[in-house]
């Protein structure tokens, strides 16, 4: 979990979460609430200033987490190709539920016609 992973790197540091927060320019409770694994998807701007006083890189604070996607799930490899090659080319997750969104509302256009 992303939450884990930013604690223990965290606590490695010596930082209280006050502290990390300040060196982020985050806010503390919404750090706390990650940590907790009270919100599960945090932003990739959240990331990259954690990532900055942490040491570390946004790519190995997720790698876990998309580790666990591909291996938790029953994506078959085609999936796994598209998602990759998506993310390759910029796509965000914002961009991705945006094309879900359009894609719904599509369906909900053909199915009230």
């Amino acid at each position: 979990m992303i939450g884990q992973r930013i604690k223990e790197l965290r606590r490695g540091k010596g930082y209280s979460i006050s502290k990390l927060a300040l060196l982020a320019g985050v806010s503390k409770s919404y750090l706390s609430y990650i940590e907790r694994g009270l919100r599960n998807n945090p932003s990739l701007d959240f990331l990259s200033r954690i990532a900055e006083p942490l040491d570390t890189t946004v790519d190995f604070l997720l790698n876990e987490q998309v580790k666990t996607l591909f291996q938790d799930t029953n994506i078959d490899e085609e999936w796994k190709i598209l998602l990759n090659k998506a993310i390759d080319n910029g796509m965000t997750k914002e961009d991705f539920l945006t094309l879900q969104n359009f894609i719904e509302f599509k369906n909900w256009k053909i199915q009230n016609s």
